[in-house]
């Protein structure tokens, strides 16, 4: 019997939740749905969609870094506090900050499982070049959660603990003002573009371009081997990922047939778009196109717009509300292009994508899953 997937039930691992802030200066608890079951996140990314702070900047918080401490995906900023933010047995609770909690205004969080916030320590040239990480994985989901400092230099390993080949890492420097840095693995991208900014709409390079006196490094998330992403600097002078002294946080990703893949397609530029099969229907989608220095970092949900087309999107490198472009099918073993819109499906155009499952096309028993 084929084997269709090794998680059937998707919101063990992944949830997403939708809510409305409270009045000034109160914080808030957010129980997460029946179906979400006992899910304390370690991942949560949060953006207002409508209302009176609907144009506020991401918020992302994760259980490794601690809890109350904040990066922004639409900014370069160091990480912040909010001190009074907590990951509860089945949801979390925020702080009156109007980005994740403003009166009148609808938000959405995102949530990811690891390991609890239990974390381990990898020492410094564990195999070769390898840097000191602290990493918390969830092997069964295909994700972890780590940290290290930077020690200039080039060419350097990172290890997340997973036991396969990273496809998609996410890196930000959590000291300085930087961009964020997100590789994949040559199999998704060409050798020659396969470093983005989740923070602008650049398109892909090999080598981050000089930023004032900071050189922004590429990631390459192959050459190492499981678990491993490299770091290359691209030359001399201070960078992005590896400045000497400074703290950084990284996601790393492998594809989980039935629950997650990370890959890439090619538009046509028609309604009746390019359809991109993923093994499972998903709840959660962000796409960027590869050659384009205006095209944003575009994600749809199963919560923002719950029937086909997705017409509602939210962009990670903006604050601005939510949108109705851009638009996408969920279907129940993949997604299909809906829209003529240049970030999502232009014509012989390359795009790159991370998606999650709602639920796997068949189950481990063999049990299909609906339309939506």
């Amino acid at each position: 019997m084929a084997v269709y997937t090794t998680i059937d039930d998707p919101s063990e691992y992944f949830h997403i939740q939708t809510w409305t802030g409270t009045a000034d200066d109160s914080t808030k608890v957010i129980t997460n749905d029946a179906n979400a079951g006992n899910f304390k996140p370690d991942w949560l990314w949060i953006k207002s969609r409508s209302g009176n702070y609907e144009d506020r900047d991401h918020s992302l918080y994760d259980s490794s870094r601690g809890q109350t401490k904040r990066l922004e995906s639409s900014a370069t900023d160091t990480e912040a506090t909010d001190s009074n933010n907590t990951f509860n047995t089945n949801g979390f609770t925020l702080t009156a900050n109007y980005s994740i909690n403003g009166p009148s205004t609808t938000y959405v969080g995102w949530q990811w499982k690891c390991n609890g916030g239990t974390t381990t320590s990898h020492s410094s040239g564990s195999n070769g070049a390898e840097v000191a990480s602290v990493y918390q994985v969830n092997d069964t989901a295909g994700f972890s959660i780590g940290t290290y400092t930077g020690a200039g230099g080039n060419n350097v390993a990172v290890y997340t603990g997973l036991s396969a080949a990273c496809e998609a890492v996410i890196v930000k420097n959590r000291d300085a003002t930087t961009d964020w840095a997100v590789g994949f693995s040559e199999k998704i991208s060409t050798a020659a573009a396969r470093y983005f900014s989740l923070n602008n709409t650049d398109q892909a390079q090999s080598v981050g371009p000089n930023s004032g006196e900071r050189q922004q490094g590429a990631i390459n998330v192959n050459n190492f081997g499981a678990g491993l992403f490299d770091i290359t600097t691209g030359g001399a002078g201070d960078n992005d990922v590896f400045q000497d002294g400074e703290k950084y946080v990284f996601y790393a990703f492998r594809s989980i047939q039935g629950y997650s893949k990370f890959g890439k397609y090619t538009g046509n530029g028609n309604t009746d778009g390019a359809f991109v099969y993923t093994g499972f229907k998903p709840a959660w989608l962000m796409v960027k196109k590869i050659e384009d220095n205006n095209r944003s970092w575009v994600i749809h949900d199963n919560k923002q717009h719950p029937h086909n087309v997705t017409a509602n999107r939210l962009d990670a490198d903006k604050s601005q509300a939510q949108q109705s472009s851009g638009h996408f099918d969920f279907l129940s073993n993949g997604f299909k292009c809906r829209s003529t819109e240049g970030a999502t499906n232009q014509n012989s155009n390359t795009f790159v994508y991370l998606a999650f499952a709602e639920h796997p096309f068949v189950s481990s028993k063999g049990t299909p899953t609906t339309a939506r």
